[in-house]
């Protein structure tokens, strides 16, 4: 059942790296309206300011950047839900002119100097203050008090990214009715705008390069049902890696030029980083841009230029790597290239023609949809889903949304093997139960620990939280232990729950953003890892198999000689070779660990199989 929000209007809010983008469904005129800002302009830059008299956010922020580099924050997006001792975090804050550092469990603090006195924000702090502004944003368009939003979200953030985005929108003061993701939002504004009256099903492909983030997503569309069939791709990959190429490229030709390194000047960097970005943009629909900069550093004038064939070049390794991921969400869709009817362009460093180029040569020279606007799509999608989520918004049209989860969720079982109970790419809102029994005689307690990834070992992937179920009545091995169930919300957001049937205990998990989560480019790493490794898997498998049946083996053999009428036909030599035999298994079986070679276990078994037939042909 749809979960309706009543009140004042509920907006659609594009949350982004760079550029951040606010739109309301307008019921009197059956559309989607982009608000524009103070400035009349429809997005506004997702900064933040700091200075000795007020606070700055947007325009006005990102227009003083240079004057004030160390106290005006932007990429906030990039730090929220991460840990400070990610190397991703670590790696940022080399090109940021402002100062984070660690604070509590490892979170990272922006520090700034605010009215004289310093202060320490965390990202979500940040985000929030950006959302603020697109919140009075809407305020003034509307003239009405706006609590209501859907925000938009990369598709490859995971649980603690999701989190943080809905507390930062907790403390703008709104209500967070859902997190969507960037790309789904896209094909929303997409499917509705452009594909009205179209019959039959499509495959749409929307390739999402903004300036942070990177998502490819493949939907089916059928009428007014938009189904996501696979995601893929990497919150740590956009328009800001293409601009600190630029820089770092320019900062060797000052170097090289005028004998100094301004890399430890902010104010410098911040007019270079400016003018880079500004010749980045130009290079889109020009073959050469020029950068100057007046007094760059020590009176030095800086004057220089770029043509698009050398930016091409310095930028080609993450042009290729957008291609991959591509061709990874097809494969993880089981659908050819072939299949795909449309490819849409969405995020503002999709207009760069060297990535258009490369994604029409890998389509076999399609061409692409680019009618929609790149920078607007996304919040016009969220748009759409904020007044279907709306009580009092009548003539929106009716769409059935299905989104999936980006990695696999499941819990470790007996011998570290990562039991998978909701497959990657499995369609959400999501609810799965499984059954699990006992591995020792009188067991009393379930440990679930909860893991996401694609590796076959548990412990090879990321741990999201555990909990104990306790109090089970004993019983011997074999017996029903626990019902263990994962659901995943509209949100992403995972909920694990355990029961025992007999005496009807319970317990339960939300996982939160205090858990130590994935970065994001660890999650793609552990995809990478699970296709580099496989043969690894496939090892470990076996020999996890392997031990495991020699320890029910074992077990077997326990309980069949404590039976009288079996040790009565047993002659003394042969529990004597039973005995042994059992001594070496079991030897093997507490070592373990994986020293041992698998075809050594593999034999072992082979042997102990033959030689209990031999014996106990009954009992085996």
């Amino acid at each position: 059942m749809k979960r309706k929000h009543e009140g004042c209007c509920a907006v659609g809010i594009d949350l982004g790296t760079t550029y951040s983008c606010v739109a309301v469904w307008q019921e009197e005129h059956h559309r989607v309206e982009i608000i524009h800002n103070d400035q009349g302009n429809r997005t506004t830059p997702s900064f933040v300011a700091f200075t000795k008299n007020q606070r700055l956010i947007g325009e006005a922020a990102k227009n003083q950047a240079s004057a004030n580099p160390q106290n005006t924050v932007f990429d906030a997006k990039r730090l929220i839900g991460r840990k400070f001792s990610d190397p991703i975090v670590q790696d940022d804050i080399l090109l940021w002119p402002f100062k984070v550092v660690a604070g509590v469990d490892d979170r990272p603090m922006i520090t700034v100097q605010y009215k004289d006195q310093e202060k320490q924000l965390y990202a979500e702090e940040v985000s929030s203050m950006i959302l603020t502004k697109m919140r009075e944003i809407a305020e003034k368009y509307l003239e009405s008090p706006v609590k209501n939003a859907v925000v938009t979200v990369p598709a490859y953030f995971n649980d603690a990214q999701r989190k943080a985005t809905i507390d930062a929108g907790v403390i703008a003061g709104l209500n967070v009715m859902r997190v969507i993701n960037e790309p789904t939002a896209a094909a929303i504004a997409y499917g509705l705008d452009k594909r009205t009256g179209c019959v039959g099903e499509r495959n749409i492909l929307v390739f999402d390069l903004g300036g942070g983030t990177f998502d490819v997503s493949l939907l089916t569309i059928k009428g007014n049902a938009f189904k996501v069939r696979a995601t893929a791709g990497n919150t740590h990959l956009g328009g800001e890696d293409f601009d600190n190429r630029m820089v770092n490229y320019f900062l060797e030709e000052f170097k090289r030029k005028s004998k100094v390194d301004i890399r430890g000047n902010p104010k410098a960097m911040r007019r270079l980083r400016t003018a880079c970005e500004r010749a980045k943009r130009s290079l889109s629909f020009l073959v050469t841009a020029s950068i100057e900069v007046d007094s760059l550093f020590q009176g030095i004038d800086f004057c220089s230029s770029i043509n698009r064939a050398k930016f091409e070049e310095m930028n080609m390794d993450l042009f290729n790597e957008c291609i991959k991921t591509v061709e990874s969400c097809l494969t993880d869709a089981k659908m050819d290239k072939g299949s795909v009817d449309d490819v849409v362009l969405v995020g503002g460093s999709s207009r760069i023609p060297k990535v258009q180029q490369l994604l029409q040569d890998f389509f076999n020279g399609k061409e692409l949809c680019m009618s929609i606007n790149p920078d607007e799509a996304v919040a016009y999608g969220a748009a759409v889903q904020a007044a279907l989520l709306s009580e009092d918004v009548k003539n929106v049209p009716k769409l059935v949304l299905q989104d999936v989860t980006p990695l696999s969720l499941g819990r470790s079982t007996y011998g570290d093997i990562m039991g998978v109970v909701i497959p990657k790419n499995t369609c959400i809102p999501v609810k799965k139960t499984l059954s699990y029994l006992s591995i020792q005689d009188n067991q009393t307690a379930d440990l679930i620990q909860v893991y996401e990834g694609e590796r076959t070992r548990a412990s090879d992937n990321n741990l999201l939280g555990s909990f104990t179920l306790s109090g089970i009545p004993p019983a011997p091995r074999g017996s029903h232990l626990s019902n263990v169930c994962f659901a995943i919300d509209e949100n992403g957001i995972l909920t694990v729950s355990a029961n025992n049937n007999v005496s009807g205990i319970s317990s339960m998990i939300t996982i939160t953003n205090h858990k130590d989560r994935l970065s994001s480019e660890e999650i793609k790493k552990l995809i990478q890892e699970a296709e580099n490794y496989q043969n690894e898997d496939k090892k470990f498998l076996r020999n996890a198999k392997a031990l495991n049946a020699l320890d029910d083996y074992i077990y077997k053999m326990r309980n069949a000689l404590k039976k009288q009428d079996i040790n009565q036909r047993l002659s003394s030599q042969e529990i004597e070779i039973i005995k042994s035999a059992m001594a070496v298994i079991t030897n093997l079986v507490d070592e373990n660990n994986q020293e041992v070679e698998i075809d050594v276990l593999e034999e072992h078994l082979k042997g102990f199989n033959i030689t209990m037939e031999d014996i106990l042909p009954k009992t085996i």
